[in-house]
């Protein structure tokens, strides 16, 4: 069996930025199990796969190196992007029907296409007594100024430094529950209006260089803040990337633009 295979960097101007998707296209669904050792063998953040059921309208799922996840963002985005740029170029706007419900894609100019995915709504969280000290340990940070939690936990920084200058240690795995990651964030810098990181060490994937998902989180957290609705962005892992963001009640409608680094096959 061969398989097309694209490896697309999304929230990216061009290649070598943002967060690298691999997006493989079905004609029908492959075992699960397949699929997931596809996802291994890949090694990125994300393999999205999707089988086109109408006009405009796919399913979609997505695995990292080592589980299937509920919501992907930025392997939500290079599948829009493959789909638009390469295979339907006719298409306006998609569907994408998810374990997190139906995703809305709609092409955007410059290819910077817009899509909307459910907010992820975040409480105060403090487990113990000392928590903040045990994630500034884990992430060798300054302590944060709150913790939250929602699919993830979110830790709040008093300064754009702190979040840039983290070790992202491998102790983070002991301070967060199994199903979640870590969002850090701060008020941003450098014309953003906040800037973040995301590790997420239970899933395979010590730091994720561009996250839509976790913005899911972020952006009605800061446009509430900062009293506006849209957003600039910035991920400030080692690759970086910009995000445009806007809080839109219970949906948040993230764009960018994506880059295309590879053309193959999956021989299996």
């Amino acid at each position: 069996m061969t398989l097309k295979f694209w490896q697309v960097d999304a929230f990216a101007e061009k290649p070598f930025e943002g967060n690298p998707a691999a997006v493989v296209p079905l004609e029908v669904w492959l075992d699960t199990g397949l699929m997931q050792a596809i996802a291994g063998e890949n090694n990125l953040a994300e393999t999205a796969f999707f089988v086109r059921t109408a006009p405009g309208a796919y399913d979609l799922r997505w695995f990292t190196p080592t589980v299937e996840v509920d919501l992907c963002g930025h392997a939500t985005l290079a599948s829009a992007w493959t789909i638009f740029e390469l295979l339907e170029p006719a298409l306006q706007s998609i569907a994408f029907q998810t374990r997190s419900g139906t995703l809305k894609v709609e092409r955007g100019r410059d290819g910077r296409h817009v899509m909307s995915l459910p907010s992820n709504p975040i409480e105060p969280y403090r487990p113990v007594a000392d928590y903040a000290r045990q994630v500034a340990e884990a992430l060798g940070s300054a302590p944060p100024v709150e913790i939250l939690k929602g699919a993830n936990v979110v830790a709040v920084f008093a300064s754009p430094a702190d979040v840039r200058a983290m070790k992202g240690a491998g102790r983070i795995a002991d301070v967060i529950p199994a199903d979640t990651g870590l969002i850090a964030t701060a008020p941003g810098d450098a014309g953003y209006d906040f800037i973040s990181r995301f590790f997420a060490p239970h899933h395979g994937i010590p730091e994720d260089p561009v996250t839509g998902s976790a913005h899911c989180a972020l952006t009605p957290f800061w446009a509430a803040r900062l009293g506006r609705k849209t957003l600039k962005a910035r991920q400030v892992s080692p690759r970086g990337g910009d995000l445009t963001c806007t809080d839109d009640g219970a949906r948040t409608i993230l764009s960018g633009p994506c880059a295309l680094y590879m053309t193959a096959e999956i021989a299996i």
